[in-house]
């Protein structure tokens, strides 16, 4: 029995062995090769917010297939989509670009092929359920299960609860599910792993979580325009020389392009406005030679873990596991994660089934993760770069320097490991600043305004539930953040959710919480973290269809 508001609500207690939380190529992964080694898949439960598996997932994306091959080494993998054939770097000025007569080693991709991450998922749920596996989607986790200092497992979210949280006539409570072991594989962000690195500490002795926010939009284009399998990436324009990110355009078949800007979420000025910043990339000669005569298909916005490899926080405590994008795998010159997550789901499983088999699922059992994952080639490539987003934190120009000498030293530089902040840190105050960056008047054909944009992400919510964004003083952002920051939150959100009203008394904060992508960019980038993002009603969120 538990209570909420003076209610006594009844729970449906569910019982696993092991529950892994997110149907995401990580959660997916490990449950596929758990199941295999377990050869008992009814002993493994899945739970994933989005309506159906793939629904949140959104990339760029180019994946190195390597974790893929080890996941089915029969050779039973995916349609990939499209292998990658011509590439090219390109530096950007306002009105011209430069082609980089050699692409840096990161950024080659020969071997690689551009998917759509959302139908790679897919795929991988149907595989999971041809081994008799099941995923219940639209659920999503709430809150953390323990007894004493041991995770216990996770409450699923409750359903028709209107705006003040009080049951309607077609509430349905959530369920407690109990497990022996969980793995939490929400992506990144994600807000139980936040809770549970929080709560046992696990970023002592870490550098701070870093991020970056990729806005993508999905194009189909005159025939001929671009080559299937074309991989452009790009730097400089529309980016100050001090601000980390990069452009991507990628060619896929149907004569459909993939593109988007990727801006790092530690930049200094607050009115610095990442979705009016891809509005300008795609007004740069370069990119409108691809897009005019063009439609755009879909939208999305997702944020990125750049921290590398000594920002990965402890990975075990009693009954849990972190893994994927949750615990930041990621490498940060290369923009790849998803065989990352891929591979420690591998990992995890196989520490998985010594608990079990052992009937430990302590820390101490639990650690032979990452002794795994320090064994792996995920340590391999990730040591190589374990630098590699801190060489930005000056700007571009001392990042050529530092990224050179990081090369020439197996990933070393000036000093063996360069310390960070986190991005909200980084923010200055705008009495500080002079003019604001400039801003794009969408045209509506090659440039969209942020409500338009989120239509295209087919983003659904049930307008009469609890705000899963949660501020815990709006009278902070109608005053102090108003006058120190000039209330980034309007300019950060990438689909429209946070506005400012003039009221009679004053400023005030309107919240358009179903208007939210879900990527997370609030809950990193508010300079006072008063901001914290919730997951909502299982099954609210976007459709990432074919991104």
């Amino acid at each position: 029995m538990s209570r909420r508001r003076g209610e006594a609500i009844e729970r449906e207690v569910l019982e696993t062995d092991v529950l892994i939380v997110g149907a995401g190529p990580a959660g997916l992964a490990c449950a596929i090769r758990l199941a295999e080694l377990t050869r008992n898949p009814e002993a493994i439960t899945v739970i994933e917010k989005g309506r159906e598996a793939g629904a949140h997932m959104l990339s760029g994306a180019v994946l190195d297939p390597r974790s893929l091959r080890e996941l089915f080494p029969s050779g039973d993998i995916p349609p990939l989509d499209t292998p990658v054939g011509r590439e090219g770097v390109f530096f950007f000025t306002a009105a011209g670009e430069w082609k980089l007569p050699i692409e840096p080693p990161p950024l080659r991709n020969h071997g690689n092929y551009v998917v759509s991450l959302n139908r790679l998922v897919r795929w991988m749920n149907e595989k999971l359920e041809g081994l008799g596996a099941q995923v219940f989607t639209g659920t999503a986790a709430m809150e953390l299960l323990s007894d004493g200092g041991r995770i216990t497992g996770v409450r699923t979210d409750d359903k028709g609860r209107d705006r003040d949280a009080r049951p309607q006539s077609n509430f349905q409570p959530g369920a407690d599910i109990r497990a022996r072991l969980t793995i939490f594989a929400e992506g990144v962000r994600g807000s139980l792993a936040k809770q549970l690195i929080h709560r046992y500490r696990l970023d002592a002795g870490s550098n701070p979580a870093t991020y970056a926010l990729g806005v993508k939009e999905l194009w189909e284009v005159p025939p001929g325009r671009i080559e299937p399998g074309t991989v452009y990436h790009t730097v400089g324009y529309p980016l100050p020389w001090d601000h980390y990110g990069g452009g991507w355009i990628y060619g896929l078949r149907d004569s459909q392009v993939s593109l988007g800007l990727v801006s790092g979420l530690d930049y200094r000025d607050p009115r610095f406005d990442p979705h009016n910043a891809f509005q300008q990339y795609k007004l740069h000669p370069f990119v409108r030679r691809i897009l005019e005569g063009g439609r755009m298909l879909k939208y999305g916005a997702k944020a990125i873990p750049m921290g590398g490899w000594y920002s990965i926080p402890r990975l075990a405590v009693d009954g849990a596991l972190l893994i994927g994008d949750a615990a930041g795998f990621l490498n940060p010159l290369r923009l790849k994660g998803i065989h990352l997550a891929i591979e420690t789901g591998l990992l995890a499983a196989a520490a998985a089934h010594e608990a079990l088999q052992a009937g430990d699922f302590s820390a101490a059992r639990l650690d032979s993760f990452r002794r795994r994952v320090e064994s792996s080639w995920v340590r391999e490539e990730l040591w190589q770069v374990r630098n590699g987003h801190q060489a930005f934190e000056d700007g571009l120009w001392p990042a050529l320097f530092h990224l050179g000498l990081q090369m020439a030293t197996g990933g070393r530089g000036l000093r063996d490991r360069y310390l960070s902040q986190p991005g909200h840190q980084r923010l200055e105050r705008i009495d500080r600043l002079g003019a604001p960056p400039p801003r794009v008047v969408p045209d509506g054909r090659l440039t969209f305004d942020r409500v338009t944009d989120v239509y295209y992400s087919s983003t659904h919510h049930q307008e009469n539930q609890p705000a899963h964004l949660l501020v815990a003083d709006t009278n902070i952002c109608a005053t102090r953040c108003a006058a120190e920051y000039g209330n980034p939150c309007q300019y950060f959100c990438p689909a429209a959710v946070y506005e400012m009203e003039e009221t009679p008394a004053g400023k005030r904060l309107k919240l358009n919480p179903s208007n939210c992508v879900h990527c997370k960019t609030c809950d990193i980038m508010d300079p006072y973290q008063i901001i914290t993002w919730v997951a909502p009603e299982g099954g609210g969120g976007p459709g990432y269809e074919g991104m």
